[in-house]
């Protein structure tokens, strides 16, 4: 089968689409036919070690320790280990595979059962793969960190990438009143999303506006942790998902500090999926309440250059991986 294999830190180029051997599933594991997958920030750093936390976390230091990149995936299952209970072949399934071995940038993957969730019937492969990573991790910011409640207002900065388009939506589905902040080519996307309130950043900086927020969601975004603080209500909840890395360390060895001192809290998030989550995101799908934003898609084989548009910083919504090759 075809794969993409990762055996440098460095930029996509790096990357080798190569033949390896058709991966034989566990006892507790399924083996997944690829039909899509989708690239996320996390692949970026995973590739680029940008972040030098990845290689202090386990990443490995200097190389990569896992070759096979690839987390979130949808396809058909083809076989299963015999202590698996909750699929069959045949079944339809999404999920997201960074906690148990990755590799889903390939025609066929091995997951633990745990990792996924049945697709919904009103999705088709591309919008399944383009959903784990970025809707739970959207889930777990505004829900588990930013306590979120219906009636309150929420600012989402970075609305128009692929965690962001996530937030927005789902801030609506709890009954929130949302801002969300982009550049003016996603002013129009956002509105589509559902969002009640849009500002362009490159002509209004809201943290000096006046207007105080309940919970602002960062999923991306520079500039001072203070300048945030003040957009917050006395007793606002700052949760940074995204943006630069000294944001983000602010964040992390400030917020304590800064929380006590104000009763305002600010936090960086952490975030593992969970098999239940990825099911209330299904739910979502199902009911509607959510839908991915597919920005490109690209071949297998043109993965680098997925990643490289990625990188770019300009995504609008998720790049989804197609098998095959151009």
């Amino acid at each position: 089968m075809k794969a993409i294999i990762s055996t440098k830190y460095g930029p996509p180029e790096g990357l080798e689409f190569t033949d390896v051997a058709k991966p034989l599933p566990k006892d507790d594991e399924v083996l997944i036919k690829v039909h899509a997958a989708s690239i996320n920030a996390y692949d970026w750093h995973l590739l680029t070690a940008d972040f030098f936390l990845v290689r202090l976390m386990g990443g490995g230091f200097f190389r990569p320790k896992n070759p096979r990149p690839g987390e979130d995936v949808a396809g058909t299952i083809e076989s299963v280990g015999k202590n698996v209970q909750q699929f069959k072949p045949g079944d339809e399934v999404f999920g997201d595979l960074c906690e148990c071995g990755s590799g889903g940038f390939a025609e066929y993957v091995c997951a633990k059962e745990g990792a996924l969730v049945l697709k919904p019937a009103n999705i088709n492969f591309e919008q399944a793969a383009a959903t784990p990573m970025a809707a739970v991790t959207a889930l777990h910011g505004l829900r588990d960190s930013g306590c979120i409640q219906a009636g309150q207002k929420v600012l989402i900065n970075g609305a128009s990438g692929g965690v962001g388009t996530f937030a927005v939506q789902i801030a609506k589905s709890f009954g929130a009143e949302v801002t969300a902040v982009c550049s003016t080519r996603n002013v129009e996307q956002a509105r589509k999303l559902g969002a009640d309130h849009v500002i362009d950043y490159t002509k209004e900086d809201f943290t000096r506006s006046g207007q105080t927020y309940d919970l602002i969601f960062a999923a991306n975004g520079n500039g001072p942790v203070s300048a945030y603080k003040r957009a917050l209500t006395p007793e606002g909840i700052f949760v940074v998902v995204g943006g630069s890395l000294s944001q983000i360390m602010r964040a992390m060895i400030l917020g304590k500090f800064m929380s006590r001192k104000t009763g305002k809290k600010i936090t960086a998030l952490t975030s593992r999926p969970k098999q239940r989550d990825l099911a209330f995101i299904k739910g979502l799908l199902e009911n509607r309440n959510v839908f991915p934003v597919i920005d490109r898609r690209y071949p297998l084989n043109k993965i680098g250059e997925a990643l490289r548009y990625l990188g770019e910083g300009h995504a609008r919504g998720k790049i989804v991986i197609t098998m095959g090759a151009a």
